[in-house]
């Protein structure tokens, strides 16, 4: 949905330098349409995502060592001088994406310092947050490139501990859009099935909750398939069992007579997109575990795949 959207303005995406400072982009847009501008900066993100995925890509600083004369103990080469200087091994893994994801924290949290009480186009400082796109990402990548010169020390450890707490209230705040939207789609076809065709809408209802249920069912099943083990693994049992229980215990309580008195149109369809989310949440953080309860999760992802 979020591509189809913004579909129409794709094309303007090319447009990074801004109408006023760049000669060579005189087919940009002004900059005063919100839209691009949440889409460009969209575009910001989602670019640092991506990298950040690449990183962690298996076997990645493999392949860097083997470019000759780059990294420090890697593959040497016959050009007299040239020597690896480089500590491959923070260019990727987890302390690379902590280090990506800081500059991407940084560029972020200055701009939306700078635009502190903008409330309309007509202030100044706004043709900076609608402007000057070559500036800009030349700043997210400087800041992105410098992170990677800060010393090890502390950082990696403070960092993750600050991207912990992000990610929790992260997944609160998901969580809410979550809820809201599911009341508004489940009031939406409600009140479609009080208009008329009820029989049609009513069918709709049931079978979106059908399915998330059994996609739900189905990732519980491949989650002790696939990330337990009969001997071990008690941690992952313990997760997926409780995430289980809470999930039936919320679509059973969504049910009560009370809780429909209070809130007439809670129902089974709003507890069922919260049950799959909890799933693909106890998937992410199952994945991301190392240890030997993952070691078949190439397995599951490649499953997925096919």
């Amino acid at each position: 949905g979020f591509f189809l959207f913004y579909l129409p303005y794709l094309h303007q995406i090319p447009c990074l330098c801004g109408s006023a400072p760049c000669l060579l982009c005189r087919c940009c847009p002004s900059g005063n349409n919100s839209t691009i501008t949440r889409l460009i900066y969209a575009f910001f993100l989602l670019l640092g995502v991506s990298v950040a995925c690449v990183m962690l890509i298996p076997g990645m600083e493999e392949q860097l060592k083997k470019i000759p004369g780059f990294c420090d103990g890697g593959m040497g080469t016959t050009i007299p001088g040239v020597h690896g200087h480089v500590n491959c091994d923070v260019l990727v893994g987890y302390k690379a994406v902590y280090r990506v994801c800081f500059g991407m924290a940084m560029f972020f949290l200055l701009f939306s310092l700078l635009m502190i009480k903008v409330k309309s186009s007509n202030d100044p400082r706004a043709a900076v947050h609608n402007g000057f796109w070559f500036f800009k990402f030349a700043t997210a990548l400087a800041i992105s490139v410098g992170a990677f010169f800060i010393p090890e020390g502390p950082f990696t450890t403070v960092w993750f501990y600050v991207g912990m707490s992000g990610a929790f209230c992260f997944i609160l705040i998901q969580l809410v859009l979550l809820i809201d939207f599911a009341h508004s789609w489940n009031e939406s076809w409600v009140e479609k099935m009080e208009e008329g065709n009820s029989r049609c809408w009513y069918a709709a209802l049931l079978s979106a909750t059908a399915v998330n249920y059994l996609l739900s069912l189905v990732a519980i099943v491949l989650f002790y398939v696939y990330y337990t083990h009969p001997e071990g693994c008690s941690e992952n049992k313990t997760f997926i069992s409780v995430n289980m229980l809470l999930c039936i215990g919320a679509s059973v309580m969504s049910i009560l007579p009370r809780i429909q008195e209070s809130q007439p149109r809670s129902g089974l369809l709003q507890s069922s997109v919260i049950t799959i989310y909890t799933m693909y949440l106890t998937w992410s953080a199952m994945t991301n575990e190392p240890g030997n309860c993952s070691s078949s999760m190439w397995l599951f992802r490649y499953t997925i795949q096919l």
